[in-house]
């Protein structure tokens, strides 16, 4: 009989746990696998100014692509209430490739760079706290930079840039769209996939020393559209 009680009486508090794993005041951490998928376009490169004098003109025909890239993510979230969260999303910087469009397509890549782009988002969980499968709308926002920009294909950089280049990007705030899902598989541990679009847009700048003319430079520049979708296959443990 005891020993019924106290069985009774375990299965009763881990029902208790469940029932509160992703409910109010709950922590939780994941960990797995972004994949991010630029629907990418670009305006034509632009010479700005050469040898310090104001250009301004843009080449015809011309622009750039990215390629997608994984990489490994992680989170950190809380749920403020029982169907509120909010999620800070990280991960290492994934590198890109860019390659050259239109007149610049054959020569295929050109350049890489890496993307940081941390994201704050608020997500409104559906079901009950205990239910095992918690389907969920988030918005939220991130503020994205490059580094180890750089001009990887000599053919392009010599013929089309005229010269030795360094490569920079601007730095962009942008909202995140999200939508996912979470399944408990135990009180604590889970599974989730999520789907988000960032609107974004970034600026290379280009700044060429021209060959054969002694401290001439030439600046240009190229608005390049990433507009990513992004998924991200966890696993997560709560708190």
């Amino acid at each position: 009989m005891k020993l019924k009680q106290a069985l009774a009486g375990i299965a009763a508090l881990a029902s208790f746990s469940a029932a509160h794993a992703q409910s109010a005041n709950t922590f939780y951490v994941t960990t797995g696998w972004f994949r991010l998928m630029p629907q990418d376009s670009s305006d034509p490169l632009k010479i700005n100014s050469a040898g310090g004098a104001p250009v301004n003109q843009s080449i015809a025909n011309t622009g750039a692509s990215v390629g997608s890239s994984d990489t490994l993510g992680l989170s950190i979230g809380y749920f403020i209430t029982d169907s509120f969260a909010a999620e800070a999303e990280l991960g290492i910087p994934p590198k890109f490739d860019l390659s050259g469009g239109g007149i610049f397509s054959p020569y295929g890549k050109v350049g890489s760079a890496r993307l940081w782009s941390p994201a704050l988002i608020f997500k409104y969980y559906f079901n009950k706290p205990d239910a095992k499968f918690r389907p969920y709308l988030g918005v939220g926002v991130t503020y994205a930079w490059f580094t180890d920009a750089k001009i990887t294909n000599s053919a392009f950089e010599q013929g089309v840039l005229g010269g030795p280049t360094s490569a920079s990007t601007d730095r962009s705030w942008a909202p995140v769209f999200n939508a996912g899902f979470n399944y408990m598989f135990t009180k604590h541990w889970f599974a989730g996939f999520s789907l988000s679009y960032i609107p974004i847009s970034v600026i290379a700048s280009f700044d060429t020393k021209v060959n054969n003319q002694l401290g001439t430079e030439r600046r240009s520049e190229a608005k390049i559209h990433l507009n990513p979708l992004v998924t991200y296959l966890k696993v997560g443990y709560m708190f």
